[in-house]
């Protein structure tokens, strides 16, 4: 053990580490989060490689509290291909489909209510962007023409939008 503490305390030292810490919260602590996951990789040694986590605790606008973790080591991350996860993302690359996520994220779920919104086009269009939605998993349908944000899709949705911040 303390072999392997030795190990993460010269990693940490070595200046092409790259660590960037973002927070809203003043006493937010250090990389509070990371320290959480480091003591997690030591007692799993099947992790050497490291770990990616998502993890939010979030009240969306209609009040419905929504919490989720998600894990993955990352060993043989880099060589495996990524494009099965491209459509994914593609779904998300469009800002009419972004509006209607965060419409429904805040209590807007049927689609003749979604409709109404200008900024979201035609009918037509509006069909077209639920349907790529739809097929990438970024929403479900919750009865005859009635849409939900998975709750296993929250966070990582708003991790990625945290993520594409400037």
């Amino acid at each position: 053990m303390r072999d392997l503490e030795a190990r993460v305390a010269a990693i940490e030292q070595r200046p092409d580490v790259m660590r960037i810490e973002q927070s809203t919260k003043p006493d937010s602590g250090t990389f509070w989060a990371l320290a959480g996951l480091r003591s997690r990789l030591r007692d799993h040694p099947e992790t050497q490689d490291g770990a990616v986590m998502l993890v939010g605790a979030v009240t969306l606008p209609t009040g419905a509290p929504v919490e989720w973790q998600q894990s993955s080591g990352t060993t043989g991350l880099f060589e495996v291909e990524w494009d099965d996860r491209a459509a994914a993302f593609a779904a998300l690359g469009h800002p009419v489909r972004l509006e209607l996520l965060r419409q429904i994220l805040s209590g807007t779920h049927a689609t003749a209510e979604l409709a109404q919104s200008e900024s979201l086009g035609t009918t037509g269009q509006l069909h077209h962007h639920l349907r790529q939605l739809l097929t990438s998993g970024w929403l479900k349908q919750s009865g005859r023409g009635s849409y939900d944000v998975p709750a296993a899709r929250v966070v990582p949705l708003l991790a990625c939008l945290v993520g594409a911040e400037r």
